[in-house]
């Protein structure tokens, strides 16, 4: 690839493409969105206009370009078709990348998608979307990378399908080999790493309360690691007949926890009212985290349906579910936007939407630029 290039930023969201190959010596050419906050989002960051509906527009009317860059969403394909030419993605997105590739002859893809993209369909939406492009003279890695940020040092747990192509119809049944780095391993990452110097707490006092009576829970009892969820309403309370097995178990095993640490276990409840004034969600408390950590307020947790969630805090979960927004234990608080906008490698200049819902929900749906500058530098210097 030449030092200097020209991109295109399909499904733009807010940039995370544009962040890249503009990082690589990349110029936008052409950027498609039809969403308004994010829409308004990328104009502030680069001063380009992506509101363009791609399903309108003429490929010849797309300048022309090096790279096509492009997280499309993931859709069902007809079955019907036995060729698995482009018409074959026709009522997709895909089909509108195919067939800008298909007039523009574009030298270099990389493309991004959702973990399942594989198996997806029974594996009939990779297995089209690997035809089309190998009819249009795209040489492809043998299999799409699946990739999270946390292999590349960001404490993120994200898993994402990553497309790369490269134009070669002469050579277009030889794989594509990408040089990666050494992929790191979750516990070589900290959530540290990526925090703001402390804002302070942001948790409720119900919040508070419930997070200190199960760490006064998991100081009293004698188990260090508990292998299973914890539910308060079942320590004497037994199972009946009606119940699935899995159920049953896990009412044997909080009942021999309760028997093991019987004193405690009921001064606890005594303490805390017998959890009277806690939801009932907030009766079960699931530590996973081993003997890692030594308290609840050491750990990364989440208030899930599930109960109260305690983690090593070494990644976050992926950025999707605003309603379960991990809490630092250490500082009694949620993680910021800024420090969602470094979980996608967003220099701290980016400038955020006003909208902190919407915001949210952007880098939510963002590809990380750490990821893609690596598999990005290694595709072109294939």
């Amino acid at each position: 690839m030449k030092k200097s290039f020209k991109f295109i930023d399909l499904f733009s969201g807010i940039g995370g493409f544009h962040q890249t190959m503009t990082n690589l010596g990349g110029k936008c050419v052409f950027a498609s969105e039809i969403d308004p906050h994010c829409i308004e989002v990328y104009k502030k960051n680069y001063g380009i206009d992506s509101w363009h509906d791609i399903t309108q527009v003429d490929a010849k009317d797309i300048p022309q370009h090096d790279v096509l860059c492009g997280g499309f969403p993931c859709q069902s394909f007809s079955k019907a078709g036995k060729q698995l030419g482009i018409n074959e993605a026709r009522g997709t997105l895909f089909f509108d990348i195919a067939r800008i590739l298909e007039y523009h002859h574009t030298k270099y893809i990389v493309l991004e998608n959702v973990r399942n993209l594989v198996s997806h369909d029974n594996g009939n939406t990779w297995k089209t979307i690997q035809e089309i492009l190998h009819n249009l003279g795209y040489r492809l890695t043998k299999k799409p990378l699946i990739l999270s940020p946390h292999q590349f040092g960001v404490p993120q747990l994200r898993e994402r399908v990553y497309i790369l192509g490269k134009y070669e119809p002469e050579n277009v049944d030889t794989p594509l080999e990408v040089k990666l780095p050494k992929l790191k391993t979750k516990g070589e990452n900290s959530i540290y790493s990526i925090l703001e110097e402390d804002i302070g707490s942001n948790l409720s006092e119900y919040e508070n309360k419930v997070l200190t009576m199960w760490d006064d829970f998991y100081q009293g009892i004698k188990e260090t690691v508990i292998g299973y969820p914890v539910w308060a309403d079942y320590f004497t309370k037994k199972s009946d007949s009606s119940m699935p097995d899995w159920k049953k178990e896990f009412i044997k095993k909080n009942h021999n926890l309760y028997l093991n640490n019987k004193d405690f276990i009921d001064s606890w409840l005594k303490k805390y009212s017998n959890l009277k004034g806690i939801i009932p969600t907030h009766h079960k408390f699931e530590w996973q985290a081993g003997a890692n950590i030594n308290s609840v307020f050491e750990g990364l947790i989440q208030f899930r349906p599930s109960g109260v969630r305690v983690k090593v805090p070494d990644v976050f979960p992926a950025l999707v579910a605003i309603v379960q927004t991990p809490i630092i234990g250490k500082y009694r608080r949620r993680i910021s936007l800024r420090e969602c906008a470094r979980l996608q490698s967003f220099p701290d200049s980016f400038i955020l939407d006003s909208d902190l819902h919407a915001a949210y929900k952007q880098f939510g749906n963002s590809v990380n630029v750490k990821v893609l500058s690596a598999i990005s530098s290694a595709l072109f210097l294939e």
